[in-house]
């Protein structure tokens, strides 16, 4: 895959850290900790929750860990990323939210020692941020990439053969 095309995924993902970025400082400096804006009435609403743990506050309070680990996880990611040229779009739209997401949460680790999360719905127990909606996103379009990969490659080699 041309340079280019690695940038204009690169970019989407710089999109995804920065709409991350912003939402949580938009609620660590208009929100106190614990306090919740009904959005949707009951069924969503913001809530500022400081998780000094990984999903689910695992690990509370193991700092180091989890600064080191997804950092890891990151480089490795992102090397992965741009060492499997010739792929679908959809593995580089997954892998751009998966890295981009690791990224979001790790420098809210490393500056502040906790997540900002604030997606509060209903349905769902856990609150959470646009960092673990693109990890978690990108994860289940990764799983949809690895099981239609084959069906996927063929329609993009037809889709190149057409161009020329």
């Amino acid at each position: 895959m041309p340079r280019d095309l690695y940038m204009k995924y690169t970019l989407f993902g710089v999109g995804i850290i920065l709409l991350d970025q912003v939402s949580k400082w938009i609620v660590r400096t208009a929100m106190s900790v614990g306090e919740s804006i009904p959005v949707l009435g009951d069924f969503f609403r913001l809530t500022y929750v400081r998780n000094t743990g990984a999903a689910f506050s695992m690990l509370s309070g193991e700092r180091l860990l989890l600064v080191i680990l997804p950092l890891v996880v990151v480089t490795g990611a992102f090397w992965y990323f741009w060492t499997h040229p010739g792929k679908h779009r959809l593995f580089y739209i997954s892998w751009s939210m998966i890295i981009a997401g690791g990224i979001g949460n790790l420098i809210d680790r490393a500056v502040f020692g906790w997540v900002t999360d604030m997606l509060d719905f209903s349905i769902f127990p856990p609150v959470f941020n646009v960092a673990d909606v693109g990890v978690t996103v990108g994860c289940g379009l990764f799983m949809y990439y690895i099981l239609m990969e084959e069906r996927l490659q063929k329609h993009e080699r037809e889709r190149t053969e057409i161009r020329n």
